[in-house]
């Protein structure tokens, strides 16, 4: 093995698991929303908005 095999072997393997993390994020966000379609944001996450602060309606 030449020497730039070694770190190629490693670059790519990081961007490997990098990418199953990635995924396995995806999948587990989708699953919380029963939605495997859009997983960016969790459904019905917070309520409504909160009121303006007093003295601050323009």
């Amino acid at each position: 093995m030449s020497n730039g095999y070694p770190l190629l072997i490693l670059a790519l393997g990081t961007l490997g698991g990098i990418l199953f993390l990635a995924i396995g994020a995806r999948k587990q966000v989708a699953d919380l929303k029963n939605d495997p379609a859009r997983s960016n944001i969790i459904k019905d996450h917070g309520g409504p908005p909160r009121p303006n602060r007093p003295g601050t309606e323009h």
